[in-house]
């Protein structure tokens, strides 16, 4: 018994160092594979910091080459924009002085506005709190003690900027109306219509008479005009109010010395047809009275009262000459000014429209003329520079008072008309003279070149109800004792002053 157990013993020994030794073994084999572990792992670790690297690598070189790409782009960005500011530079340059005293001004008005607000601000409160007023309510009694504070200050600002805005306006005007009449260039025209028609012997003028006087007895009727045959040898005048007339009997008996048949059937069919070349002819001057101007289309019967003026003078300058200057002036003063040019054109043209009309003597040609254009269709602002080209009426747009300044030019060119200074002014000293020489009359004035004179009475001999009578004294005076040009405009004015001293 006691040999088995020594035999378990040993056998037990022995088992325990076998065990030992395998799992030295086995620990052995477990460290060497945790090595190997260790070592796939580090070598797997590195292999990827290598492969990270090498595509951070790659986006930072995609990245260096946008952002170089940028770089270059806002570069090209930055050129254009300096390019652009050094051409706003220049024209910033470019703008004139007036430009920067304006934009000084308005920044100071702006200032002195904000001041204003603030200080309107500011009374708003106490004026609520001690009125009992609402907000509404006292910031418009605020507004109004600002105002009210500041207003000599901005009177005299307002002054100053008036006046050289005049001053400037002044130097601008002259300027426009310069050029404009350079620009325009036209010839003088100094026309009277003639009423003489020549004849090829003196024994035409028997056949113009005819059998007894049928032949000139008949012209005379169906021309309505007078046919004055005298001693002057080898001619015979025409004689006729109305430069219409005159012009076709002055065709008519070209067209029957030319042909030679000269009785009373002969001579209506010859007047008949002189007419209709008369209506062919005016229809032709108006069209290129619209040519020279640039002015469009209009109705035909205005056409034709246009084409009349061909036939019309005033102080013998040719009217149709003097509405194409005038409009031509008005244009290019509109064009020079930024205005409608071509609605300064079509009323100068037009404007002395009214003188192609018969119209009562006591209408004046302006009103005429307006009324006429309205009928045919012309726009409002049209009618309105035709009515106030004068001074009867007042000018409802800058184009209008174009068309009254290229009027006055025109006539007033040297060599456009035939009256001369000494004769114009002795017609101005002799309007006054009849002014003053009535009864309560202080002072007299003529003006608008002769075509209104204003009256100043004494209001203790003048009463207040005897002005108009005065006028149209005066008036009748004017129309009895005086040769004038169209119509003359008396205006009497009569001031009540009241005067008393302090001691």
């Amino acid at each position: 018994m006691e040999s088995i157990g020594w035999v378990v013993a040993a056998a037990a020994v022995v088992a325990a160092i076998v065990l030992a030794q395998r799992a030295a073994q086995a620990w052995a084999r477990l460290a060497a594979a945790e090595g190997r572990v260790a070592a796939e792992v580090e070598q797997r670790v590195a292999q990827a910091l290598l492969e990270a690297r090498e595509a951070a690598d790659a986006r930072r070189d995609e990245l260096e080459a946008e952002v170089r790409a940028q770089r270059t782009e806002l570069t090209g960005r930055t050129a254009r924009l300096e390019a652009r500011e050094e051409s706003l530079d220049r024209r910033d340059a470019s703008q004139t002085e007036r430009e920067e005293i304006l934009l000084a001004r308005r920044a100071e008005l702006d200032g002195r506005l904000g001041e204003l607000v603030v200080m309107g601000e500011r009374y708003e409160s106490e004026l609520a709190r001690l009125a009992g007023l609402t907000a509404e309510e006292a910031r418009a009694e605020a507004i109004e003690t600002a105002l009210e504070a500041e207003r000599p200050r901005i009177a005299a600002e307002v002054q100053r900027i008036e006046s050289e805005a005049r001053r400037d306006a002044n130097h601008r005007a002259r300027d426009v109306v310069v050029d404009a009449i350079q620009r325009t260039a036209n010839e003088l025209v100094n026309e009277v219509a003639v009423s003489v028609v020549p004849l090829p012997s003196d024994e035409v003028k028997g056949r113009i008479i005819g059998r007894e006087g049928r032949n000139v007895r008949t012209f005379e009727q169906v021309t309505g005009v007078d046919v004055v045959i005298d001693d002057t040898p080898e001619v015979v005048v025409l004689s006729s109010f109305d430069p219409l007339r005159r012009e076709v009997a002055r065709a008519a008996l070209e067209a029957l010395i030319v042909d030679g048949r000269i009785h009373p059937a002969r001579i209506e069919e010859v007047v008949e047809r002189a007419r209709r070349d008369l209506d062919e002819r005016l229809q032709e001057e108006a069209e290129a009275a619209l040519v020279a101007t640039g002015v469009g289309g209009m109705s035909r019967d205005l056409m034709h009262l246009l084409g009349q003026l061909r036939f019309r003078t005033s102080y013998s300058q040719n009217v149709l000459a003097h509405s194409i200057e005038t409009g031509k002036l008005a244009g290019l003063m509109a064009e020079e000014l930024g205005l409608d040019a071509a609605l300064a054109r079509r009323a100068g043209l037009l404007h002395d429209i009214g003188k192609a009309a018969d119209a009562a003597d006591d209408q004046p040609h302006a009103q005429v003329g307006a009324e006429l254009a309205a009928a045919h269709g012309e726009s409002a602002a049209v009618c309105a520079a035709i009515a106030s080209h004068h001074g009867e009426s007042e000018a409802g747009s800058p184009e209008a008072q174009l068309v009254a300044a290229a009027d006055a030019l025109s006539a007033g060119r040297p060599g456009a008309r035939r009256d001369n200074l000494a004769d114009y002014l002795r017609r101005l000293e002799r309007l006054e003279e009849l002014a003053v020489g009535f009864e309560g009359v202080e002072r007299a004035y003529a003006i608008q070149a002769g075509r209104e004179v204003r009256v100043l009475v004494r209001p203790e001999q003048v009463g207040e109800g005897a002005t108009q009578q005065l006028a149209g004294d005066l008036a009748r005076r004017i129309e009895t004792d005086l040769e004038y040009p169209g119509q003359v405009k008396v205006t009497v004015i009569r001031e009540q002053r009241a005067t008393d001293y302090a001691r």
